[in-house]
């Protein structure tokens, strides 16, 4: 095990394997809190098709909620999805429409948890998860009179221990990275940086064992970096042995995550 933290010349750094912070990236909705909502989204493959998922992060923290053992998804069709199967400028304000009248009603009929969505391939897809499913097609049904121009599905199964939660809308570790990569860029272009400009970036790995540290190392002997310092911190009981890297880098998206992903696989 090894923990990694990168910064850039900016003055920004952040613990790319903690908790990412609370992100409104979308509608959150207002449900009865059983735990923080932590709101986010990332982008990856789902059936061969591209796909934008939305979840509550949250969630986690209380998943699987033993009264809540059944998913429930919602599928709208969407009627000008872009080339790419995700939504439209132009569609997106009734899209949030709709999300936001299913959600309110939803949990307000049926106490359930919204826990997130998927859109691809011209759907948008919405996740839930109840105590009893009485009735829900009804719930459902009822909101979507109101948007006749649009198509939908619906389906509900058994999942006691929230797996379609886990194993299909949380992300993925390497996700996760790239979530957090995400909020380090948006800081620095919220702070007016441009990102056009390499820059110095550094990065603290804390491994378990000197040899781990060593090991790593040799790994990228020949990728550039600098070794600013190695040092022992016995405050720090499972990761105690530091390593303070840098290298010259460019700080967009693409390159940050190419970069922060492969020292975090190595270490």
């Amino acid at each position: 095990m090894a923990i990694i933290t990168t910064a850039f010349n900016m003055g920004l750094f952040d613990k790319l394997l903690g908790k990412t912070n609370k992100k409104q990236s979308g509608m959150i909705p207002a449900t009865k809190k059983e735990h923080e909502e932590e709101w986010d989204f990332y982008f990856s493959n789902v059936n061969d098709n591209l796909g934008s998922l939305f979840v509550d992060l949250g969630v986690r923290e209380v998943a699987p909620i033993k009264d809540k053992p059944n998913i429930v998804w919602v599928s709208i069709r969407m009627n000008n999805p872009r080339e790419d199967g995700l939504s439209s400028q132009e569609e997106s304000g009734i899209l949030a429409d709709i999300e936001d009248a299913l959600v309110a009603r939803i949990i307000s009929e049926h106490n359930a948890v919204y826990v997130g969505r998927l859109t691809s391939a011209g759907d948008r897809d919405l996740y839930f998860y109840f105590g009893d499913t009485i009735l829900y097609d009804k719930t459902i049904s009822e909101v979507m009179v109101a948007y006749p121009k649009y198509e939908f599905d619906y389906g509900s199964k058994e999942d006691k221990e929230w797996d379609d939660y886990f194993d299909f809308l949380y992300p993925t570790p390497q996700q996760f990275q790239s979530i957090q990569n995400r909020h380090v860029i948006e800081q620095l272009e919220k702070n007016g940086d441009s990102l056009n400009k390499a820059r110095e970036v550094d990065h603290w790995i804390y491994f378990q064992t000197e040899t781990d540290r060593e090991t790593f190392l040799q790994k990228i002997s020949n990728d550039g970096f600098s070794i600013v310092d190695k040092d022992y911190d016995k405050e720090l009981d499972e990761t105690p042995f530091k390593l303070h890297i840098k290298r010259i880098d460019y700080v967009d998206q693409n390159s940050v995550d190419v970069y922060v992903i492969y020292l975090w696989k190595l270490a």
